[in-house]
């Protein structure tokens, strides 16, 4: 039995009903990297009542700079165990499913047949991403997306938009691209960056399953993203208000072309 007093100090800041609303609650995190492992300790912590969790990926020593996860006693490591055992030290009564497995189209639709309360989507490989926000937003599943935190320094300029409204961000540019043929053009929250992406950022990775090329990245970028998705559900499910970014004012930079997406 965990310790009753555990969440007096969110209990202080919530109040009961909203904390008893939390425990009620059924989120799915899929993807347990730089966001994904951030994003589920936060509701974890928070009193989310169930969480489901999904990867197939292991550590491996290029993930130590920002993942959570990622020690230099857990390289080699499934990561969806190691997320498993954290989540259940911080609260043994969690209701909790851990999938180690990377999701794909059918068993995607699978899971989401459970009636979850809301998903976050930390998945950071293009076409898995893209078929589960498909259908998390066909089966009209409360749905908070990561744009990407890679070649990204400054936290301040992290946002929370509608998807159609983000910016300056080249993951979600390429996304619009791809659900717009699948009739998806908003309709979802997505966390996104403003900034313009550091040049010259990008090289090419062997040791990531489904990548070739990947953007720098430091430290504490995705787990403000982790952050940020895991403050929409709460705030979300338990009432609050969250202000939106609005689309950026169209304006011509000096060769006459419009401010870049």
């Amino acid at each position: 039995m965990t310790n009753p007093h555990w969440q007096e100090r969110t209990e202080l800041l919530l109040k009961k009903e909203n904390l008893e609303k939390l425990s009620r609650a059924h989120v799915f995190v899929a993807g347990l990297g730089g966001v994904g492992a951030f994003a589920a300790e936060m509701l974890c912590r928070a009193g989310v009542g169930s969480l489901t969790i999904a990867d197939g990926d292991r550590v491996n020593p290029s993930n130590r700079n920002r993942q959570l996860l990622a020690l230099s006693t857990t390289e080699g490591e499934r990561k969806t165990q190691l997320m498993k055992d954290r989540l259940l030290a911080i609260n043994p009564e969690l209701k909790l499913t851990a999938l180690d497995l990377f999701l794909k189209d059918e068993r995607t639709d699978e899971i989401l047949d459970t009636p979850f309360d809301y998903l976050v989507d930390a998945i950071d490989t293009l076409s898995p991403k893209i078929f589960l926000i498909h259908r998390t937003v066909k089966n009209e599943i409360p749905l908070v997306s990561s744009m990407g935190a890679g070649g990204k320094t400054d936290p301040l300029q992290v946002q929370v938009s509608d998807f159609a409204n983000t910016y300056h961000c080249k993951l979600a540019r390429i996304l619009r691209k791809r659900l717009k043929k699948l009739g998806i053009e908003n309709g979802f929250k997505a966390v996104f960056s403003s900034e313009f992406a550091v040049e010259d950022s990008l090289c090419s990775v062997d040791d990531e399953p489904n990548k070739k090329t990947t953007l720098g990245t430091i430290s504490y970028m995705p787990a403000v993203f982790g952050c940020v998705c895991a403050s929409v559900v709460i705030r979300e499910l338990t009432g609050m208000e969250i202000k939106l970014a609005a689309p950026p004012r169209v304006r011509k930079n000096t060769r006459n072309n419009p401010l870049p997406s």
